[in-house]
């Protein structure tokens, strides 16, 4: 009978382990997707700058993936970078809202876009498993780029503090979502098709990449 119990207690675990990662996911989702409507990109003022940042990762595949793929990889590395991660990227994506704001130029902007999902969806595909300080380097860089495209089309009438904060808390609930992916690596089939999504991840990005270089 032993056995029998043990097995049982290790089925039961599993599902709450699996039932937490399904109600991160679809919690992350669900806000990020439906707290505002599509066509709130047109608000004015304060409220209407934070609606307008809130959409704008959403209505960008490149912005999705790379964001949802930061939680994965998270979840993947476990702890520290579990957390850290997704605290780096939306502190730099700020940082590089605030120097569009402010009419700094950088680099091609999409190319650094695309790249980030290109290396983030292969970081998922391996597995890989940087030092701290690398990991949170390679993201926050990535992050500059994203925060770059958002300040740079902000509305004309939305504010810019409600615009960022509406961004970078759309940007958290899409790491939510990831995280909540991450929770499938507990079992050898879920670890197998999160490597093989972060394949298709980086091949979306190669797709953003070429369109990039054409463009």
């Amino acid at each position: 009978m032993a056995p029998v119990r043990k097995l049982n207690f290790r089925r039961r675990a599993h599902l709450r382990t699996y039932s937490r990662g399904a109600a991160l996911t679809a919690a992350g989702l669900a806000l990020a997707l439906t707290a505002f409507p599509a066509q709130a990109h047109e608000g004015t003022g304060l409220a209407g700058g934070f609606a307008s940042g809130f959409v704008h990762p959403l209505k960008g595949l490149d912005h999705m993936l790379a964001m949802v793929s930061v939680g994965i990889w998270g979840a993947f590395l476990g702890r520290p970078l579990i957390y850290l991660l997704p605290m780096v990227f939306p502190g730099a994506m700020a940082f590089g809202a605030g120097v569009a704001m402010a009419g700094v130029q950088l680099p091609p902007v999409e190319l650094g876009i695309a790249l980030s999902v290109v290396l983030l969806g292969a970081a998922i595909l391996l597995a890989a498993r940087l030092p701290v300080a690398v990991a949170c380097a390679i993201v926050g860089l990535f992050a500059l780029f994203h925060g770059y495209s958002h300040g740079a089309e902000l509305p004309s009438a939305a504010d810019p503090v409600g615009y960022s904060a509406g961004f970078v808390l759309s940007t958290g609930l899409l790491h939510v979502a990831g995280i909540g992916l991450g929770v499938f690596k507990a079992w050898p089939a879920g670890v197998t098709a999160l490597r093989a999504a972060g394949g298709v991840i980086a091949a979306f990005g190669i797709w953003f990449l070429y369109g990039a270089m054409v463009a």
